[in-house]
């Protein structure tokens, strides 16, 4: 009871100290890969970078500690990364307090689903989410996850469109412009140096070098060069009336949106203490607000794209302070510092005394030195009930990535899964986590394969990743401060490079049509509904089901013969003649209410195409079950097939369908004798009866009879 309540006990039966080493070196390895990856993928979900390292803090451990991998590498991915940064994107600005709340909280809400999902034992429910379907969704998010990377590539800065697409046109038209060529150049060589190590010593950790490499450069560099300066020392009427423009657009908007939380509460009283009037008048505020809202918004955007495209240059006065003109409108014969600077602007309202003005690139910045506080998320029933449908959807799309990712592994190591314990193990990752600032997180492929390439036994590797995490969030933090972005950026699209997988497509064509269609569907769907990613995933998951519904309601039903190799096939596929008197119809699925009347038509179609008819035997083999629908079709159609003068047999009825047949007497209807144990005693025995008094001089059952 113990090991059930506590699965890693179960690591140290017969462990010895070189599964130690090997697992201490593992765990620190995985490190090594893990807190450059985990920085990135934070800023993908929209995320201060550091909220990586705090997703790495805790989940990996509790993961490998309560679920059933003993390799399976826990923290921050790619797609999850992105599928969160697509639901919270409507309800707040990245990297706001509001938006790192909701974060933490879509992480409990994923852990309680994840956690009782494998309490109920209910961890087939992923199968809902079929391989083509899964497919096609993490090809279409590998290239948006790249695609989203090149403005921090080039240095650009872009509002978020409605449609993915439409930023990337938006991010190529600003690059054109107003590229910044050291953050471009930093971030290719990052990408050169992990791909040249990947090919040359794949031992090494490419990524950590690459992320070191780029930060001593940066450091040296002066990469990051910015000024702090007031309104004034901007020399244009343009900038500073659009700076005063912007910082008005955003105090309505904050007003506006204080307004609508009241709104949002005399919605609730009215609602709950039924009142008609007041809830009428709260609903035409609220209606009103969020169409200003959405000028104001509309209004915000454009004021702070126009800053965020002006370049100045620099004069510096005697003093040393600075004065910044416009590009365009330098001075004549002035001397500027040689760089370009543009104003540093978010998503929140600029100090007019403390203007930020970038003359280098953008870096990962302060990280706070500690770990992160430990508390319950800030539990709010209606943003909860919002964020359900997204946490459903990123449970299962995470736990199918991290179960794929464990049967590969297991499938090497002849370890045994459980994918219950896997989504409790899953589960508490994500509700311990979001106890220390966590976002949702899931099982990496990259990081999982390190951990098995170097050694892993148990999953105690994962408890020395963790406290390597601790150890920089402790003491080193101070170190990653010049990590340029553009170097996280290069991460990101090196490492979602190899969810890239076109063969995928080419694989669920070649099993089955249809699944290639669904796959390549969810993959144009995911691509046009980004950043609404959640709607190409139910596109695939609804054509999969309708699909599943089809085939069950139009399972095939075929009309045997004799093949050459002595057994009995479909008699229209492999081109054989049918005997004239005896019907072998083979039904291949369970009988039950959606398709039994569709055996009904077909046996009703035989009938009528042949007029010899003697004898029809329903070879059962493929029927495994059969509902009161379906027995209730069947005994009809016995009853229709003898009044019209045919008889009727059954063979090959496994123990469920008989055990059905004997409780509803239906066995004794057809008859003891009519109920054979395979085609060839059905054939031995009805073929003399029904061929007395009857011609055929090769009979199709008993001979090989091609078609003419």
């Amino acid at each position: 009871m113990l090991e059930t309540l506590f699965p890693f006990l179960k690591w140290f039966h017969r462990y010895r100290m070189d599964r130690f080493r090997l697992d201490a070196l593992s765990g620190l390895t995985v490190a090594l890969v893990l807190i450059p990856q985990s920085m990135a993928y934070a800023q993908l979900a929209g995320l201060p970078a550091y909220y990586g390292l705090y997703a790495s803090f805790l989940p990996p451990m509790v993961a490998a500690l309560f679920g059933s991998s003993l390799q399976l590498a826990t923290g921050p991915v790619a797609v999850v990364s992105l599928m969160t940064a697509a639901s919270l994107g409507p309800l707040a600005a990245a990297g706001t307090q509001g938006y790192i709340g909701y974060a933490i909280l879509l992480a409990f809400i994923v852990g309680c689903f994840q956690f009782l999902l494998g309490t109920l034992r209910l961890g087939l429910v992923v199968n809902f989410l079929s391989h083509p379907v899964i497919n096609g969704f993490t090809n279409a998010a590998a290239i948006i996850i790249a695609t989203s990377q090149l403005s921090k590539l080039f240095g650009v800065y872009v509002e978020n469109a409605e449609h993915h697409y439409e930023t990337i046109i938006s991010v190529v038209r600003e690059a054109l412009h107003y590229a910044h060529w050291p953050t471009f150049f930093l971030g290719a060589l990052a990408f050169g140096i992990m791909y040249g190590l990947k090919r040359l010593s794949p031992r090494i950790p490419n990524v950590l070098v690459a992320v070191a490499v780029t930060v001593l450069i940066s450091r040296a560099i002066g990469f990051e060069h910015n000024e702090t300066v007031a309104l004034d020392r901007i020399k244009s009427w343009h900038s500073q009336r659009l700076i005063q423009n912007y910082n008005a657009a955003m105090e309505a908007l904050g007003s506006l949106s204080k307004e609508r939380t009241e709104v949002s509460r005399a919605l609730d009283s009215a609602s709950g203490g039924h009142d008609l009037r007041g809830l009428i008048d709260a609903e035409h505020v609220s209606n009103v607000i969020l169409l200003n809202i959405g000028w104001l918004k509309e209004e915000a955007d454009f004021y702070r794209q126009q800053l965020r495209e002006m370049l100045f240059k620099a004069v510096e006065l005697h003093d040393g302070t600075k004065e910044f003109y416009l590009k365009d409108e330098f001075p004549a014969g002035a001397n500027d510092d040689g760089r370009i600077w543009r104003i540093r602007v978010g998503s929140r309202s600029l100090k007019a005394d403390q203007l930020v003005i970038m003359g280098g690139g953008e870096v990962v910045g302060t990280i706070p030195k500690g770990l992160p506080s430990f508390g319950l998320p800030k539990l709010d029933l209606r943003i909860g009930l919002t964020l359900l449908p997204y946490a459903v959807i990123i449970s299962l799309v995470g736990f199918m990535e991290a179960i794929s990712i464990a049967k590969a592994m297991a499938a090497k190591t002849g370890q045994r899964l459980d994918p219950n314990q896997e989504l409790i193990g899953q589960g508490m990752a994500n509700l311990l986590g979001s106890c220390t600032n966590s976002y949702p997180t899931s099982g990496s492929f990259s990081r999982s394969a390190v951990n098995l390439q170097s050694g892993a036994v148990t999953g105690l590797s994962s408890v020395f990743t963790s406290l390597a995490v601790v150890v920089v969030l402790l003491f080193f933090t101070p170190l990653l401060y010049h990590l340029p972005q553009s170097g996280l950026a290069a991460v990101i699209m090196m490492a979602v490079v190899g969810l890239i997988n076109v063969s995928g497509f080419v694989h669920a064509w070649r099993a089955k049509w249809y699944d290639g269609v669904i796959s390549v569907i969810t993959f144009l769907c995911t691509l046009g509904f980004a950043p609404h990613l959640y709607s190409g995933i139910m596109v695939g998951v609804v054509l999969s089901l309708l699909v599943f519904l089809y085939k069950s309601m139009r399972p095939k039903i075929a009309s045997l013969s004799r093949h050459e190799d002595q057994t009995f096939k479909c008699a229209s596929t492999h081109a054989l003649k049918e005997c004239k008197y005896i019907a072998m119809v083979r039904f291949e699925g369970p009988l039950f209410f959606a398709n039994s009347s569709y055996l009904e038509d077909k046996i009703t179609e035989i009938m009528r195409n042949r007029k010899d008819l003697r004898h029809i035997i329903i070879v059962s083999n493929g029927v495994n079950d059969i509902d009161a629908s379906g027995e209730e079709t069947l005994s009809l159609l016995v009853d229709r097939i003898r009044s019209a003068g045919v008889d009727v047999s059954l063979s090959g009825v496994n123990e469920t369908v008989l055990e059905v047949l004997k409780r509803t007497y239906l066995r004794e209807k057809i008859g003891e004798d009519h109920i054979f144990p395979t085609m060839e005693k059905a054939v031995a025995s009805i073929h003399p009866k029904t061929h007395r008094d009857a011609w055929e001089e090769l009979c199709p059952l008993l001979e090989v009879c091609p078609s003419p």
